[in-house]
């Protein structure tokens, strides 16, 4: 309980205002914020101390004009990643001009710019920095960086051309970079998995359901569609894919990944419209597939078959992704709720927590606590 401080390890404000989640490593929680009040805007990476909250260091990462953006993104969106050793953070860097919007039902104005991608070491001293792409999108920016061995990788998805860039963790350099040939925003990070003996590297973005080799940027398989711009990362259980999206029609997919070339007709092992959510990830447990829209919907699966189990209203509205703990599945609504629940054929809600703030940004679970960034605090829960 937020308000009455029962089971909340400690509560500490944070400067600014951002939806990116915390991560943690060891004794050490980072994430990003933007001063928006600054003159001009200011993007700042913080490190805090995992045990009482306390700020630890703050640096600066880019000072630049605010971009246009949807009301419920941020100017600070993109989740930090870190190897234990750098912490690498994304942001946006635009400058004063405008350009007409592409991709939109309306003509409206919307600011171009660079992405920046920056890694700074343990003690706040930054390593490098680069600017792999362009990107504009009437949404504004988000995209978290993901590692995989001694390579950053970063989705370059926007309305202009479109890329997925590879940087080398210790200096920044290109080491590839793939052009996408739809040139249409979204916002999904890739996930990175061992599958029929190919390290594939999947997302679902820009009109199609790809898989790369993430060591060159070579794709494996493809999928038409199913719609065209995406948000939510997909999940996988051992088995199959799962997507959830979109616009401007929502889908959920199960997938097999043991294709080659174009699998649109072959490999999709079933789908549903039904209650398909946009922004938030959906969540794999066991023989299940949930996800909650982003009306607050909430839908349990049979894995496998796609049988759906139950469909309940969690909540009005809902940003943060589905995350798992102990076989429970946690949900956490915009308005600050957190309803827990234990997957199977029917709904069993094991508690409801309020938290007394909204919240957008997905939840971090680490050594046995919870760490939730509300819009003004972040909350460590547990003991």
């Amino acid at each position: 309980n937020g308000k009455t401080g029962e089971n909340i390890a400690w509560k500490v404000a944070i400067p600014g205002a951002g939806h990116s989640s915390p991560i943690v490593w060891e004794d050490r929680i980072f994430l990003v914020t933007c001063l928006t009040k600054n003159d001009p805007p200011s993007r700042e990476l913080l490190c805090l101390d995992h045990k009482s909250g306390k700020t630890i260091w703050r640096k600066g990462v880019v000072d630049a004009p605010l971009e246009t953006k949807h009301g419920l993104n941020s100017y600070a969106s993109g989740t930090p990643a870190t190897d234990g050793k750098h912490v690498y953070v994304t942001f946006l860097k635009v400058g004063d001009k405008t350009i007409e919007a592409r991709n939109v039902s309306r003509p409206r104005p919307v600011t171009p710019g660079e992405i920046v991608v920056a890694a700074f070491d343990f003690d706040g001293n930054q390593k490098w920095i680069a600017k792999p792409g362009g990107f504009v999108s009437v949404h504004g920016f988000c995209s978290s960086p993901v590692l995989f061995e001694d390579l950053v990788i970063i989705n370059g998805d926007h309305d202009g051309d479109s890329y997925i860039a590879a940087l080398d963790k210790e200096t920044g350099e290109a080491v590839w970079k793939i052009p996408r040939e739809h040139k249409t925003r979204s916002y999904a990070t890739p996930i990175i998995r061992e599958i029929d003996g190919r390290t594939q590297m999947i997302l679902a973005g820009s009109k199609c359901v790809a898989s790369y080799d993430p060591r060159t940027g070579e794709r494996h398989w493809i999928i038409d569609g199913p719609t065209e711009q995406f948000v939510a990362s997909m999940v996988y259980n051992g088995e199959l894919l799962f997507l959830t999206c979109g616009f401007p029609e929502r889908h959920y997919l199960a997938i097999d990944p043991t294709g080659e070339g174009n699998v649109t007709d072959t490999h999709i092992r079933w789908r549903t419209t039904k209650a398909a959510g946009y922004v938030p990830s959906p969540i794999a447990i066991g023989d299940y597939f949930l996800n909650v829209s982003d009306k607050g919907i909430a839908t349990c699966f049979d894995a496998a078959t796609g049988k759906s189990y139950w469909v309940e209203r969690l909540g009005p509205h809902f940003s943060a992704s589905a995350v798992s703990a102990n076989g429970l599945a946690y949900f956490l609504a915009d308005e600050g709720k957190m309803t827990i629940v234990r997957p199977g054929e029917k709904l069993d809600v094991v508690a409801v927590n309020e938290l007394g703030e909204h919240c957008f940004a997905s939840p971090a679970i680490s050594q046995g606590q919870i760490f939730i960034r509300g819009e003004q605090h972040l909350y460590c829960i547990g003991k």
